[in-house]
Formats: structure tokens, sequence, C-alpha cells
């Protein structure tokens, strides 16, 4: 073998056991480990005692676990968090804890699927839970908390990054299946000569009203429930669907595009928030992530459903939907801003 192939080898032997290295993670942040060694190292036994864990395996799996830089080991059988473990955390700025309860509950479970889904094109979310990801979260409030979480603190990775990013000075937002305000919230602070509006299913607007009037901006935000599916506010200078479009299959998204179309007064513009995948012919460099959750949104919503788009993907779509001057701006990150114009009527 040329060394080359054996590089090769020992790589993909590393990404097949990927899915022990995520297992491992889930399950210290299922035991609590990262918040008991918050305040400082401790000894394996003192916190198998207090995780209510077998001390040998405990310690094999923390030991593993600092192979990856996520705990150090000071001494023999003492263990600390390093600033990567810490991201665990619960109170971590943009913690990764709420993502790996849901990898290790419902979002695991389906990701055991995979190979049902892309034999068949469909999800296998209904074929385990009974009913589609969305439906489900509805008539499970703890998972929909969750994924909220996970939601919010992802937000929090790229907030600043996307408003610096846009002009939404003096601008009426509608915030287009916004969630719990947070986006808006945020983008209101920094715009302090704009206003908006909150638009969610009314589970989810409930939480939003909570949101804004923690930040003591009700005079500047309201809050309306309703689904894009039948209609959007009208009247905003700027309808914003942040993580949204990326729910849904070209059909879906189309249809909430036009809802916005409809609604917008002729100089509104239009702004997508999303993951951007790249382009074919680009390098893969950067885009390793966006291609994992491509994945993740197929494994939720099957071959045909949701999906990260790369900006050629954007552009059709919104040009398919009547939108004008589609621009397709990449962030650093990979997440990327999405500007266009609404077609004008007549």
């Amino acid at each position: 073998m040329t060394e080359q192939q054996v590089d090769d080898a020992r790589r993909m032997r590393q990404m097949l056991f990927g899915h022990l290295l995520s297992s491992a993670l889930c399950t210290v942040v299922r035991l609590d480990v990262p918040d008991l060694l918050a305040d400082g190292p401790k000894d394996v036994a003192e916190l198998a005692a207090t995780a209510d864990a077998d001390v040998s395996s405990l310690r094999r799996l923390l030991r593993g676990l600092a192979m990856y830089g996520v705990f150090a080991e000071p001494a023999e059988g003492v263990f600390e968090l390093t600033a990567l473990g810490r991201t665990l955390c619960r109170d971590a700025p943009a913690s990764a804890r709420p993502s790996a309860l849901l990898v290790s509950g419902v979002v695991g479970a389906v990701w055991a699927r995979l190979p049902q889904t892309v034999r068949r094109g469909e999800p296998a979310f209904r074929d385990v839970f009974g009913a589609d990801f969305f439906e489900y979260l509805e008539k499970e409030p703890e998972v929909r908390a969750a994924f909220g979480d996970s939601q919010a603190q992802g937000l929090a990775l790229e907030l600043d990054e996307i408003l610096s990013a846009l002009d939404l000075g003096g601008a009426r937002i509608v915030d287009v299946g916004g969630g719990d305000g947070a986006f808006l919230v945020e983008a209101l602070k920094r715009f302090p000569d704009s206003s908006g509006i909150v638009f969610d299913l009314p589970g989810t607007a409930a939480l939003a009203e909570r949101r804004i009037a923690e930040a003591d901006l009700a005079e500047r935000c309201t809050v309306v429930a309703g689904d894009f599916f039948d209609a959007v506010p009208a009247g905003g200078d700027v309808y914003l669907l942040s993580h949204i479009l990326h729910d849904w299959g070209d059909d879906d998204a189309r249809a909430v595009l036009r809802r916005c179309a409809a609604a917008a007064p002729p100089h509104a513009r239009l702004i997508v928030v999303d993951l951007v995948l790249r382009d074919h012919g680009d390098s893969a460099e950067g885009y390793e992530y966006g291609g994992l959750l491509d994945m993740y949104m197929m494994s939720l919503f099957g071959g045909h459903g949701g999906r990260e788009r790369t900006g050629g993907e954007f552009v059709r779509l919104l040009e398919s939907a009547g939108c004008v001057d589609v621009r397709v701006r990449r962030l650093p990150s990979g997440m990327a801003c999405v500007e266009a114009g609404f077609p004008k009527a007549g």
C-alpha cells in the first residue's frame, strides 16, 4: 500500500467511528458531567458517585474524550473541563447542551433510519414517532423546549455576524416564523429606530411575547399568531425568513415566499438567513458543516422535504417564486444572507 492509501484507510475508519464520539459526548451531557466539573477538577470516583455511574466505565469515557480535548486529566483519575468541554455546560455562551439532548433523543433515533430514507426518499420520522417533526413538537412540550433551546443557542453563535451584515435601520421588520423572538429582539436592540412583528404558531408566539416583555420592547414589537402557509402580516419594510426555508422542500418554500409577496408593499425587501452549501465546482473547504446539516435535514424531512441549499439553488428558488434582484452573500461562518425584491403588482 502507498502512504496515501494507508492515510485514507485510517481516516475512513476515524469517520466510521464518528457516531461513537457523538454518543460519548451525549452520554456525558446526560450524566451532567460538564456541569459537575464547572467549579473545578474532581476525582472520577466522586463524579461517578454523583452521576450514578460505574467508576471504571466513566473513567474510560472521560479519558477517551480527553483525546479530543473535551476534558483534561491533570492527575491520574482526576478530570477537569477544557474550554471546549465547557461549551457543554448549561450556562455556557451558545451552549451545545440542548443539541446534545436532541441528538441523544428523537433526532438520534431517526438518524438510525437514514438508509430507509435514502432508499425510499421518505422521512423516517413519521414511521418512528407517528407524526411529522413539527406536529410531534406541538404534542411533546419537553422536546419542543429542547428544540427551541438548541435553536436559540445556535442563533447566539451567528447573530452578531448576521446583524453586522444587514442594514435594518428604520425598518418595520416582519419576522416570519420568528420563533421565540430572539432574532428580532436582538435586531431591535441593534437598530433602535426599527420596529417589528414576530409571526409564528400560537404556542411559539406565546414564548415570543414573554421574551419581548422581558426585553422591555413591547412598544416597538408586537406578536401575531398564525400559519405562514395561510397568510403573513401586511405592511412590513423587511420580511425576514431566518432558518425557515431550510425546513421545507421547494414547493412549500415557494408557497411561503408567495405569502410574503402578497403581504409586502411595493418597496419591501426579503431577507433569507440560512446555511449555504457549496455550488458545484467550488472547494469543499469551509462547507463541511453545511453538508452534515443537509443530511440532518434529510433524516428529519426525507429526500424531498427540508434541505440546505447552494447559492445557485437559492437564486433559482426565489426567482421561481417571482422575487427579483436576488443576491446571495456568504458570511465567514458559512451562513448566508440572501436579499431580494418582491415582484411588482401588475
